[in-house]
């Protein structure tokens, strides 16, 4: 059991550097011995779970497109029930998303019954800074975390209420985690607001579930009260996870 979780423990440490480091990050991430984490890495290699670049650092291999794949379209399934409750809660479409990298990934959606009504496409990726399950996954991974995804990324202006700014984006996201959800007020498509919550599964932030719609049905509703209803829903959906 010891060698199965140092070896999620390196896969998640690649992760959480973008999906490439060097040894000495890892063990920096992980805490464990150079020798425990080249032995781990030579079994991963050898399964096709990771892959050495010619500059000698480590990345996350092929084999896990496989896995993630099927595990995404499970999750998907999964969260249907759950989607369809914030429909009824909001009115509003609602949406499933992960971070994966540096990019966010809508994996699964329940469309509103409204004529009217807002979709991102499942399977579409985004960067996460101008939308509210971004907000929601990077106030999760700290402050250094999220500097080093906006220096990799950029922050492009999406539209005018977009935060283009790393200092001002930190604030942001002090404000998600004081107040347990995040908006995009229009700010990765002008007239489209959003609320989003995460979903924790026991132990750490995997997920974000959203509601979406015009800016004047999203402003119509109470917030707070939305949001906690959504937690409510997103909380029973990450027990199923856990």
């Amino acid at each position: 059991m010891q060698s199965v979780e140092r070896a999620l423990d390196v896969l998640e440490a690649l992760a959480a550097h973008g999906g490439e480091a060097g040894l000495s990050e890892i063990a920096a991430r992980t805490g464990l011995p150079y020798g425990t984490i080249h032995r781990l890495l030579q079994t991963l290699l050898t399964r096709g779970y990771v892959r050495q670049e010619s500059d000698r650092r480590y990345a996350l291999g092929g084999g896990l497109v496989r896995l993630g794949g099927i595990a995404e379209r499970m999750v998907g399934v999964w969260a249907q029930p759950y989607l369809t409750r914030m429909v009824e809660l909001s009115g509003e479409t609602a949406n499933l998303a992960v971070l994966e990298g540096d990019f966010i990934v809508y994996v699964a959606q329940v469309p509103s019954p409204r004529r009217l009504r807002m979709f991102a496409e499942v399977g579409r990726r985004v960067l996460p800074h101008s939308t509210a399950v971004g907000k929601v996954l990077l106030a999760d991974r700290g402050t250094q975390e999220a500097l080093s995804l906006f220096g990799r990324t950029g922050m492009p202006r999406k539209t005018a209420n977009t935060i283009t700014e790393p200092e001002a984006m930190l604030t942001e996201l002090d404000r998600v985690r004081a107040r347990g959800y995040a908006m995009d007020l229009g700010e990765e498509e002008l007239g489209v607001h959003c609320l989003a919550v995460p979903v924790h599964d026991g132990s750490r932030v995997v997920a974000a579930m959203s509601v979406s719609g015009p800016a004047e049905r999203i402003e119509a509703l109470d917030r707070d009260e939305l949001a906690e209803g959504m937690r409510k829903i997103a909380l029973d959906f990450g027990a199923e996870l856990g």
